[in-house]
């Protein structure tokens, strides 16, 4: 498989990794994409965007990055509080009435941000139609008590992240999150990421699929009412059929439906990594990115037992080591292998994407590109 696109000197193993991905870990259809100060030193791709077909992948690609979208609907929140059109420490409800009910009055913005607001799903029935319609799941999570089970309290927020803060952005800006995205941050940056994806880019996403074994049909220990809970909310993101589905594309749900380059996402993790500010354009204070990868919660993650360390929104580093070896590394990961990020002592920013779904612990496609990319900027 010839790999293409090109590394800065002294960048070349990471090019060798990014090769051994395909040739030694199976790789279907990737690219990544690095930034140091500002500066492009790794911008690759290879392999198949559609298994069935045989499209091949290119540097205008899209893909699905899952979770890799809460680091950008952080910032969306963290620019409104910049702004003081909202405070962090505030309660949800002072912005959104309705979210007072059935004992929510008390939840902060940056509780919801650092998936501590205890909605880690939907108890109300739903399907996917509702599932794809905003207005109908805000409506009821607003309406939803807080699960009284201690463990909740640090459970994550896998989809319901995406419609409480999507929610938070409407009731105080006026726009939706996928509007406000690509007005305040994609379009000033020149970001090949779209939070929404319109139907003329359709034709640029790869396909998506799930690895041997990715969706075996796993019931959730129905003794655990925790467990069943956040299982259920997955009724948008088990299958291919619905990853690949034009409307999942369409919808803006910034909590896992974002598409992108990884050009986009490390270029957006590059304005991060020098303190929000690219190109000589700033989306972000420096106070506001410091801010928001600043601790607020450490723990063990209850319903997969795994580590997790929560910034304002970001996903911080952990023993797993999950975002490359520097200790300050913030951004946020992807269901499935994805990993997007910054370095900010080496003032790096980052984005590895891909279309076969993993799971198995530890993926090594993206933790030898990280290995590689440290050591070549040494």
């Amino acid at each position: 498989m010839t790999v293409n696109g090109t590394t800065a000197p002294g960048f070349e193993a990471v090019a060798d990794a990014f090769a051994a991905n395909f040739s030694v870990h199976g790789e279907l259809g990737a690219a990544f994409t690095a930034y140091r100060d500002g500066e492009l030193v790794a911008d690759l791709w290879g392999g198949a965007a559609d298994r069935d077909t045989g499209r091949a992948w290119t540097p205008d690609t899209l893909q699905l990055i899952f979770s890799g979208a809460k680091g950008l609907t952080t910032a969306c929140v963290l620019l409104l509080a910049e702004r003081g059109a909202l405070d962090l420490d505030a309660p949800v409800a002072r912005y959104w009435p309705e979210f007072a009910a059935a004992g929510k009055s008390r939840i902060t913005v940056r509780e919801v941000l650092s998936h501590q607001a205890r909605l880690p799903g939907v108890g109300e029935p739903h399907d996917y139609a509702d599932w794809l319609d905003h207005a109908t799941m805000a409506g009821l999570l607003a309406a939803q008590a807080p699960v009284d089970d201690p463990r909740a309290g640090f459970a994550y927020h896998a989809v319901t992240f995406g419609w409480l803060t999507g929610e938070l952005v409407l009731r105080v800006d006026g726009r939706s999150i996928g509007t406000f995205f690509a007005e305040e941050f994609a379009a000033p940056l020149g970001l090949d990421v779209f939070m929404g994806l319109p139907d003329e880019h359709h034709h640029r996403a790869s396909i998506m699929v799930g690895a041997p074994g990715v969706l075996a049909d796993v019931p959730a220990d129905e003794s655990d009412p925790l467990l069943v809970l956040t299982r259920n909310i997955l009724v948008g993101s088990e299958g291919p059929g619905i990853w690949n589905d034009p409307a999942f594309r369409r919808t803006e749900q910034a909590a896992i439906g974002v598409h992108a380059s990884a050009r986009g996402m490390a270029r957006f993790y590059a304005c991060l990594a020098r303190g929000g500010e690219l190109d000589g354009v700033r989306v972000l204070k420096e106070s506001t990115v410091e801010a928001g990868r600043r601790e607020v919660r450490r723990g063990i993650e209850p319903t997969w037992n795994g580590p997790m360390v929560y910034g304002t929104g970001f996903e911080l580093q952990n023993e797993s080591l999950r975002f490359g070896a520097p200790v300050d590394a913030f951004g946020h990961a992807g269901w499935g292998g994805s990993r997007h990020a910054a370095w900010p002592e080496q003032r790096i920013g980052y984005s590895y994407v891909m279309n076969e779904i993993r799971t198995a612990v530890p993926d090594r496609r993206p933790l030898d590109l990280l290995d590689a990319l440290y050591k070549s900027a040494a």
